[in-house]
């Protein structure tokens, strides 16, 4: 809490109403990060008290993932529909409540309902969450804003595994779930206070959920595609893949022909737009490849027991929670074009020194390249979702929140495969290669958009 107190102070000077909406949204981040990282570390302690196999045990953390993927594009259009304040509380309540039922679930596939609908009001939190900046918090200081929300997103993942050992611990693996009740009441409470009221609309276009669904088997495939078979790829991948892309065709027929379509085509044709999902995308693949090979490295390459693993693996989301409020700041001071360009710089500089330092250099030679790379990630997370967020219609700032959040989620899945793939062939070189390679395009990106 005092971390989210000092962040939010950072965006000043702000009156109190503006201090308590970022709060709120704050808390709101904090809460859907949390839950996407605090049920990894139960898995184990799962399969014993659940009776059950890793294999299906993992789909408590897939539920959650998936839902928050597939849903979050259409709870930031249902939000520029119905009113995004009523829509976040509706959304921070379904996610306690899922939360308190996760805690309570007396069988395996009830837990995992419940962390799908845990996950759905996570989707709705995301989406809403970064939407409401534009609404109030002056021009001049969205930057700030933007990074205040990226480091309660740092936080909470990386709160999540030490946070989850320490209540499952003490208290069961039912705690890791009922540990949401107080913060997420606390949100509510200050989402109703604080929150701007929905402005009346005299036009309510309605809500396309054929659309909605598309999209949402579509995604659910092709996440399923990368995440089936725990890095193998094989027929049913292949079966899945093509399914998504059929999917995206039949979405693109849908949207042409809805009366008041999901998401606007001619958005999609947008320069500013597709450029900043595109570089969201890419960065999000890249920083997969430090959570995906940066434990086999250490305790391989390296030699590092579990507890010295653990805390390696800590300084990338240290970092990256440390930066964001002052990367925020240099983006409101020099733009949201440069800032990109200098923090893609760095996560070049960063993955290109991962790629060619030899594992003799010793653990300083992977710590010091992760904080190059991690501080630069903050910094073009602030710049990327100012530059695209600045200039969206009221309307439309709910469903460009969710594609941004879709684009870094799609980013995550699939580079957690295919840098998983490229690790097993060509090693940690190998993988950093090419995730420089995946900067370098990104920034060419920013320097076309620029």
């Amino acid at each position: 809490m005092q971390a989210m107190t000092t962040a939010t102070n950072a965006v000043a000077p702000q009156t109190a109403p503006i201090r308590g909406s970022l709060a709120a949204l704050s808390l709101s981040i904090f809460l859907a990060s949390l839950g996407t990282s605090i049920a990894n570390v139960a898995l184990p302690t799962l399969t014993l008290a659940l009776d059950a196999t890793f294999q299906e045990v993992q789909w408590i953390v897939l539920a959650y993932l998936l839902s928050v993927t597939t849903l979050v594009v259409g709870a930031g259009r249902l939000g520029d529909i119905v009113g995004r304040r009523r829509l976040l509380l509706a959304g921070v309540l379904l996610f306690t409540t899922a939360s308190v039922v996760c805690g309570l679930a007396p069988s395996l596939w009830t837990l995992i309902a419940a962390r799908a609908v845990q996950g759905a009001g996570a989707a709705i939190m995301m989406a809403l969450a970064m939407a409401f900046v534009g609404e109030i918090v002056p021009k001049e200081r969205t930057g700030s804003a933007m990074g205040l929300l990226g480091t309660m997103s740092a936080i909470g993942t990386a709160l999540g595994p030490s946070l989850g050992g320490l209540l499952i611990s003490e208290a069961g693996w039912r705690a890791i779930f009922f540990v949401n009740l107080p913060l997420g009441l606390l949100t509510l409470v200050l989402a109703y206070r604080a929150l701007p009221a929905d402005r009346p609309r005299s036009d309510r276009p309605g809500f396309d959920a054929t659309g909605a669904l598309v999209l949402a088997a579509t995604l659910t495939a092709y996440a399923l595609a990368m995440t089936w078979g725990r890095g193998s790829f094989g027929a049913v991948n292949a079966g899945l893949v093509i399914v998504a892309m059929a999917g995206v065709v039949l979405f693109v027929v849908v949207e042409s022909k809805a009366s008041s379509p999901l998401i606007r085509p001619a958005r999609l044709r947008d320069p500013g737009l597709s450029a900043g999902l595109a570089t969201n995308a890419l960065v999000a693949a890249v920083m997969m490849a430090t959570l995906v090979v940066g434990p086999f490295h250490l305790s391989g390459a390296l030699g590092l027991d579990a507890v010295m693993v653990g805390l390696a693996m800590s300084v990338g989301p240290f970092v990256t929670a440390s930066a964001g409020i002052p990367a925020g700041r240099m983006v409101d001071r020099y733009g949201a074009g440069r800032a990109a360009v200098v923090g893609l710089g760095a996560m070049a500089v960063g993955a290109g020194l991962l790629a060619v330092l030899p594992a003799a250099f010793g653990i300083a030679a992977y710590l010091a390249p992760i904080a190059v790379l991690t501080s630069g990630y903050a910094l073009v997370q602030a710049a990327n979702n100012t530059a695209v967020m600045a200039g969206v219609a009221q309307d439309q700032r709910g469903v460009v929140s969710g594609l941004l959040n879709l684009s870094r989620n799609l980013g995550l899945v699939s580079g957690a495969s295919a840098m998983g793939a490229v690790f097993a062939a060509a090693g940690m070189q190998g993988a950093f290669a090419i995730a420089t390679v995946l900067v370098g395009a990104a920034l060419a990106i920013s320097l076309r958009r620029k």
